[in-house]
């Protein structure tokens, strides 16, 4: 299990390959990277965290899906500072031996980062700068894996 908080790119390819080089104890491995978009006059987006706590939350969070799941691995990186549109701003790889557990480890992981990290987004656009608020369909996603 690796978590990593950056602000460096990093090359989702390259990640992958390494992820899944050599791996003969899972017959499945499931990747997802989040995307920096344009909705529409964004500039650029920054993410802000506290360090050291950011990183034990996603620790956390890695940990209880590998213990949820049958994980033999999981990798999750995410970005912070100023990113533009199209940059990769996260990924997701998790590894089981059957790929029901590696795609509901992803989606769980996914739908925390999205939600509950501790990330605080800023988007800069044409109309000025504006913190990013959550959104009641991300938390509806997250709330499917903790029956509230």
């Amino acid at each position: 299990m690796a978590v990593r908080v950056q602000a460096a790119p990093f090359d989702f390819g390259t990640e992958c390959g390494a992820f899944a080089a050599g791996r003969t104890d899972a017959g499945a491995v499931v990747t997802f990277a989040g995307i920096v978009r344009d909705d529409g006059g964004l500039a650029r987006l920054e993410l802000e965290h506290y360090p050291g706590m950011t990183e034990r939350a996603l620790e956390r969070i890695a940990a209880e899906a590998t213990q949820r799941w049958a994980l033999k691995d999981c990798l999750v990186i995410h970005r912070h500072g100023p990113m533009r549109p199209g940059e990769t701003i996260m990924m997701v790889a998790t590894a089981a031996p059957h790929r029901a557990d590696a795609f509901a480890a992803a989606e769980f992981l996914m739908d925390y980062l999205k939600s509950r990290a501790p990330f605080w987004k800023k988007e800069f656009g044409t109309d000025g700068a504006a913190w990013v608020a959550a959104k009641d369909e991300d938390e509806a996603a997250l709330d499917r894996w903790t029956g509230d």
